[in-house]
């Protein structure tokens, strides 16, 4: 009887729009035969990035693409773990003789470390290890301080009480992205001068063990065999990493997360400028952190990708319309205490729909 290898399991985390979907699609269009499942943690109603990894030429049909790609739409992983992230795993350990490897790509506000711990239950730790942490960060939104709620006033604030630095929920956040890697990618490294890189290396490396690894990559390119095969076996040593949120999850119904609100909003087709506008003013308005759907645009042919984070925003046509598909225009806000009628109106009102 064959003995099969433990399957190892590479979990990519990191900050809001920081680019890890990008990352996972260029490690699958670079598998080079190898046999890869993918997790994806949805925060949000709707399956965008599952959606956008089934674009992926993983060789294989979209039947198959849709056996391969598990989203958890429950919010963030730490939370869903008993629920739904067990029984997937369980049935890739069932499977396990017909995979290389397993992508986990963590919601922008899941906390990696009790997702880590999950691989020390005895039913996943007998068949499966965790290769690697890949904590991914958007170097120019770190540069310019934007991994806070509210920048300018954290900002204020620990210019007058270095103290008060983690105040922030997002920064805490980020920190224990940080805490739990084994290596960090600078992202978007091509977008900000080599001293705001070199600056945001240094503040990334205060929050890291000496041992751990900084790289830079643009648009998450690098060679997949930088990305895995490191046999971090992070299981075994993620006890010791210090987490700002190691409080919770002990029966405490508090939890971080309920500070962010995450909405959907359908609409008609919509011009693409207006909209692009419309969700700018939301955005400077009412502080959402992140936009990501899909628009219908009037004439063409192809759904028109949107993934905003602040006021960036990066577009483009992922795919032609299916014949039996609506052409509607779903989008996913992420912040805090948002409205969702008076945003949805706010959005019609602009758009004239």
């Amino acid at each position: 009887m064959k003995t099969l290898a433990k399957l190892p399991v590479t979990i990519v985390t990191g900050f809001l729009g920081s680019g890890k979907t990008t990352l996972l699609r260029h490690m699958l269009d670079n598998a080079q035969g190898r046999r890869i499942a993918v997790i994806v943690n949805e925060f949000g109603e709707l399956g965008i990035d599952g959606e956008i990894l089934k674009q992926c030429s993983i060789g294989c049909t979209e039947e198959e693409a849709n056996g391969r790609v598990y989203e958890l739409a429950n919010g963030c992983l730490c939370c869903t773990v008993q629920e739904e992230f067990f029984p997937v795993m369980r049935e890739l350990v069932a499977r396990r003789g017909d995979l290389d490897h397993i992508l986990i790509e963590t919601s922008g506000l899941a906390l990696p470390k009790p997702l880590v711990q999950a691989f020390q239950w005895p039913e996943i730790r007998s068949a499966c290890t965790v290769d690697a942490v890949i904590t991914v960060v958007d170097s120019p939104a770190v540069a310019a301080g934007t991994f806070a709620a509210f920048p300018d006033q954290v900002d204020a604030q620990r210019k007058l009480d270095p103290n008060l630095d983690h105040e922030s929920p997002l920064h805490e956040l980020f920190a224990d992205q940080l805490a739990s890697a084994d290596l960090v990618i600078l992202n978007k490294s091509d977008l900000i001068s080599p001293e705001d890189l070199a600056r945001v290396r240094l503040e990334v490396a205060e929050e890291l063990p000496p041992a751990v690894k900084i790289i830079e990559a643009s648009s998450g390119r690098l060679p997949l065999d930088v990305l895995i095969g490191l046999g971090a076996g992070s299981e075994a040593h993620i006890d010791d990493r210090h987490s700002h949120h190691d409080h919770h999850h002990e029966g405490e119904d508090d939890h971080d997360h309920d500070a962010f609100d995450s909405i959907s909003i359908d609409l008609p087709q919509a011009d693409e400028a207006l909209l692009l506008d419309a969700l700018t003013q939301l955005v400077v308005q009412h502080g959402i952190l992140r936009v990501k759907g899909f628009a219908a645009i009037p004439n063409k042919p192809m759904r028109l990708l949107i993934q905003g984070v602040g006021t960036r925003f990066d577009k483009h046509f992922d795919r032609a319309w299916q014949a039996d598909e609506a052409r509607v225009t779903r989008l996913v806000l992420i912040g805090q205490a948002l409205d969702a009628a008076g945003l949805e109106a706010q959005l019609r009102a602009a758009l004239s729909v």
